[in-house]
């Protein structure tokens, strides 16, 4: 037997001694085991499964299949906001800690928020398929069928916001300046997370059942998500670089333009289809759950930044505006 193939048996043997296994077992599970296929890996089969119209209308394929792609890129953020927050540890299934690093450095940090910026710049540039890409007389009829869901109700979008900066930065722009500073509880915060003005009636005020359904089934997970990232979000982890590593303008960088990715593009090019879809000469068409997206989607009007303090006063009152991400300076290399 050659050498390294006894090296590699020795080291199978000491992983499953140390889980109290014997790795004769497992090698007689490896000989009766098929080949992996690719089918097999991917579920593509259950994948393909998954799409449910609730009409006969065929663009609601194309609406249902670019949520499930939207949802998929937000898990993929998720995945990378985890290692952020663990410092790259990864926890196994048994709870045992299977990480790598000790401390996060700058190199892991900029990787990694790149790799959010990558997935949201995907999204942004592919949602042509929604602004260009349905007839709007189906989309006008087939989403009645929908009420009262709402791509509002994307939780890993709330979670993304969450996991990116202290809590503080969303609260309602309108009372947030009277709980900067007093380290109020998450609990008493969430009373005034911004995204509730999205989802009240346009005529009444009051809740919509879309967000009343959104914050029963999600209120107290996104509570809980919170307090656990208010010492491990993107910000915080930001602040525990050393200072070279803050100053350092690839650093700065990645973290404005997320800020941009997720509170500039992404709702702009939402704003961009509604108003392909629902704004009329006779008057604009409430969206699916009854949101306000008028006043919710344009970034100007929510003032939400994630890292206010790497924004001149300027770029922070001209929020929005098409210039600002043209004035995010890249770093080349």
């Amino acid at each position: 037997m050659e050498k390294n193939i006894e090296d590699k048996i020795k080291l199978l043997e000491d992983k499953y001694a140390q889980m109290g296994q014997d790795i004769n077992s497992y090698l007689d599970g490896l000989l009766l085991s098929n080949y992996l296929t690719y089918w097999d890996y991917t579920q593509v089969e259950t994948l393909l499964t998954l799409q449910n119209p609730k009409t006969d209308y065929p663009d609601e394929l194309i609406f249902i299949m670019y949520h499930q792609i939207t949802e998929l890129y937000f898990k993929l953020c998720m995945h990378e906001f985890e290692q952020l927050g663990n410092n790259g540890k990864i926890i196994s299934e048994s709870g045992k800690d299977e990480g790598w690093k000790s401390d996060l450095d700058s190199t892991f940090f900029v990787e990694r928020v790149n790799r959010i910026n990558r997935y949201f710049e995907a999204l942004t540039k592919s949602f042509e398929i929604m602004i260009d890409g349905m007839e709007k007389e189906q989309f006008l009829k087939y989403r009645m069928a929908l009420l009262p869901a709402s791509g509002f109700q994307s939780a890993q979008y709330r979670m993304i916001e969450i996991c990116s900066t202290d809590f503080i930065n969303l609260v309602d722009k309108d009372v947030r300046s009277e709980y900067t500073g007093k380290n109020a509880p998450i609990e008493e915060l969430f009373k005034y997370i911004y995204w509730n003005k999205g989802a009240t009636e346009l005529a009444t005020g009051k809740k919509t059942l879309t967000l009343n359904q959104f914050e029963k089934k999600y209120g107290e997970k996104f509570i809980a998500l919170a307090q656990e990232y208010q010492t491990k979000n993107i910000y915080q982890k930001y602040l525990s670089l050393p200072e070279h590593d803050r100053n350092n303008p690839k650093t700065k960088n990645a973290l404005k333009q997320l800020d941009v990715n997720v509170n500039i593009n992404w709702p702009l090019v939402h704003y961009k289809s509604a108003v392909r879809y629902l704004q009329q000469n006779t008057g604009d068409i409430s969206a699916t759950g009854g949101t306000n997206w008028q006043k919710y989607l344009p970034p100007r009007f929510q003032k939400r930044i994630f890292y206010p303090e790497l924004w001149t006063k300027e770029e922070m009152e001209d929020w929005g505006k098409g210039w600002v991400e043209t004035n995010v300076f890249k770093v080349e290399g």
